[in-house]
C-alpha cells in the first residue's frame, strides 16, 4: 500500500503542558515518533515487519526548529514523510501547523535500520518492500556533526527510570532532550525557551544505568555531552539554542 504524505491532528491536553500551559518537549518528541511509527506501517516499513525480520529503526539524528510551542486546547496537525532514502538511513521530515495553517515547528530526522540481534546496521533495499520517498526537506540540514563540550559549565546526573525504556529495549529517543533542558541553570531555563535542538544519537542507556550530563554555556546555545555514568560510553550530543522569553 503506498501513501504519500502523512497527516494526523492532535488536540493539545493539560497533562501535556509545562508550567506555561505550552506542550512540553517530551510529548513533542513522542508525537514525532508516534506520526513516523504510523506512516511506516502504513508504508509496509513499520514495527510489524521489522519484528517479522529481526530488525529494528533506530533514530539517528534530529533537528528541531521551534516558532513556537502550541498551547493547552489546540489543535495543531501534523505532516510527515520519508524524504530521503540512502543504503543505510533514511530521513524523515516533519511540519506542525496551528489550526490556521501556520508552520510553528519544523523537524528532521534520521534513522538506521538495525540487525536487532546483532545490533549492526543493515542495507535498507535489502530488508525493506518498497516505498515512495517525497523530494521535500523542511530543513536544509545533513545533520553536522556536533562538538564535543570544552568546558564543563553545568554537571548534572539522572538515573534511567523503568519508564524512559522503549519496546526496543533502551532508553526511548524522547528523554535526551529532555535531560539536556535539565542539565542547564535553573534560571536560565526558568526564563528561556528552546529555538533549536540539534541531537545526535551514539549509545544505547539501558535501566537502572546514572547518566551524567555535562554542558557547556555559550550565551544563548548550550552544548550537551551525555554518558553512561563511568564517562567511558557517550550516549548523545546536543546542541540548543534559546530564546529569551517575552
Amino acid at each position: 500500500m503506498q501513501v504519500d504524505k502523512f497527516f494526523r491532528e492532535y488536540h493539545i491536553k493539560s497533562y501535556e503542558c509545562d508550567r506555561n500551559g505550552t506542550l512540553r518537549l517530551l510529548t513533542l518528541m513522542n508525537i514525532f515518533q508516534d506520526t513516523a511509527d504510523s506512516h511506516a506501517s502504513l508504508l509496509g516499513v513499520g514495527i510489524e515487519h521489522c519484528r517479522a525480520h529481526g530488525l529494528a529503526w533506530v533514530g539517528s539524528n534530529y533537528q528541531i526548529e521551534i516558532e513556537r510551542m502550541p498551547g493547552w486546547h489546540e489543535k495543531i496537525t501534523v505532516e510527515s514523510w520519508p524524504a530521503v532514502e540512502k543504503k543505510l538511513s533514511a530521513v524523515r521530515d516533519f511540519l506542525i501547523r496551528d489550526e490556521k495553517g501556520q508552520v510553528i515547528i519544523r523537524a528532521s530526522s534520521q534513522w538506521v535500520l538495525i540487525d536487532f540481534a546483532k545490533k549492526r546496521p543493515v542495507c535498507l533495499h535489502d530488508n525493506l518492500p518498497a516505498y515512495k520517498v517525497i523530494d521535500e526537506r523542511v530543513i536544509d540540514t545533513d545533520f553536522a556533526r556536533l562538538p564535543t563540550p570544552t568546558r564543563e559549565d553545568c554537571l548534572e546526573f539522572f538515573k534511567v527510570r523503568y519508564d524512559d525504556i522503549d519496546v526496543n529495549q533502551h532508553v526511548n529517543n524522547a528523554v535526551y532532550p529532555l535531560w539536556a533542558t535539565e542539565a542547564v541553570p535553573t534560571d536560565f531555563h526558568l526564563t528561556h525557551r528552546p529555538m533549536t535542538i540539534e541531537i545526535a544519537f551514539k549509545k544505547e542507556g539501558l535501566f537502572g544505568e546514572k547518566v551524567m550530563i555535562r554542558t557547556e554555556m555559550d550565551g544563548q546555545v548550550s552544548l550537551h555531552g551525555i554518558y553512561a555514568d563511568d564517562g567511558a560510553r557517550e550516549l548523545a550530543k546536543i546542541r540548543i539554542r534559546w530564546q529569551a522569553e517575552d
